[in-house]
Formats: structure tokens, sequence, C-alpha cells
């Protein structure tokens, strides 16, 4: 028992979450692609990279609780 790896559940809830928050991912990808240009660097995509992993981290945390004990 000792020898086991041990793994983080919450890794594989989050990659099994990450197709249920799609709109969110293009969001942020269409801000990037939007902003590519900007030679200035005061256009930044941080609103919808968090709201892309909100989606994700509130989808694991509904299946991650029952994980742990």
């Amino acid at each position: 028992m000792a020898d086991e790896e041990l793994v983080d559940p919450k890794l594989y809830l989050e990659e099994t979450c990450k197709p249920k928050c799609v709109r969110p991912l293009r969001a942020y990808q269409a801000c990037i692609e939007r902003i590519k240009g900007d030679e200035s660097g005061h256009k930044h995509c941080t609103g919808q990279y968090f709201d892309y992993w909100k989606c994700v981290d509130q989808c694991a945390a509904l299946k991650l609780f029952d994980k742990l004990k």
C-alpha cells in the first residue's frame, strides 16, 4: 500500500468537466483572437479566463467532495 502512487481526483474531474464548459472557453479564445494585435499591452482576457475556470471548478466541485475521505 505504501508503494502505491496517489492520484489527485481533482485533475481527472477537471478534464471530464472541460467539455461541459465550451461556451466560456470559446469566449476566452475569441478574446485572445481580438487582442492579438494589441501592441499597447493594455488589453487582456483575464475575465474570460476566470469565467472558464470557474465553470470547470464548479462542475468538478460537485463530484469532488463525494470522492474525498
